[in-house]
């Protein structure tokens, strides 16, 4: 169990890590992220809050991690701390809120970089998930702008993907949407996919985080 070995050049565990309900709570953790957190001053979402913890608890450099491409080096551990949090939300409601002035702020950044429309394929985040009734292949799109497509979007994510065989994490899943949109890679945990992750999470507020494969 990553979450309490003691790792890193610090060589302690991330059991005092705060995920927004206190050091070391983990049940339910998830369902109120992303978040805006006074100790960094940043709206966080699940992974850029465990680098945070994995910087300031365990001494790993932060832009290693960042670096590092996803399931490599120590990006590989994160995403299995991911996979513990969030089964420790299966079956709670969504209950992410936009109080805080900068949490208004990066669902309002979310909407905006959900509706840009731009690209060689003049495509946004909107082009496939602001209507009802699209589908890509076999694949229902969810209406994201909507409380029940938006809560199907976002409470199946993060998840293990059959075709890759690999887990995904939430800004994985972003990633790979904007390179089907045929924009650069975004930075991970950017500060635009954390405001879009706040938008879709606001959204789905009382739905259901669930766990599940993804064909």
């Amino acid at each position: 169990d990553i979450w309490k070995k003691p790792m890193g050049p610090k060589n302690v565990s991330l059991q005092k890590c705060d995920l927004g309900m206190g050091p070391g709570v983990v049940k339910g953790a998830y369902t109120q992220l992303p978040k805006y957190f006074k100790d960094t001053n940043q709206v966080q979402d699940l992974e850029s809050r465990l680098i945070t913890c994995m910087s300031k608890l365990q001494g790993y450099d932060a832009n290693e991690i960042i670096k590092a491409g996803f399931s490599k080096g120590k990006r590989k551990d994160l995403e299995a701390v991911v996979a513990y949090v969030v089964a420790e939300s299966k079956g709670m409601p969504i209950n992410v809120v936009a109080k805080h002035p900068k949490e208004k702020q990066a669902y309002q950044m979310g909407k905006e970089s959900f509706f840009y429309q731009g690209g060689p394929m003049d495509f946004s985040c909107a082009s496939c998930h602001a209507s009802n009734g699209k589908r890509i292949r076999l694949q229902d799109l969810p209406n994201l702008t909507e409380q029940k497509g938006a809560a199907l979007g976002w409470g199946y994510w993060p998840a293990y993907r059959v075709s890759s065989g690999t887990f995904w994490t939430m800004q994985r899943r972003l990633n790979d949407c904007y390179r089907q949109q045929r924009f650069p890679e975004p930075i991970y945990i950017s500060e635009d996919t954390i405001a879009v992750s706040m938008y879709m999470a606001v959204n789905a507020k009382g739905g259901t985080m669930m766990l599940r494969a993804e064909l």
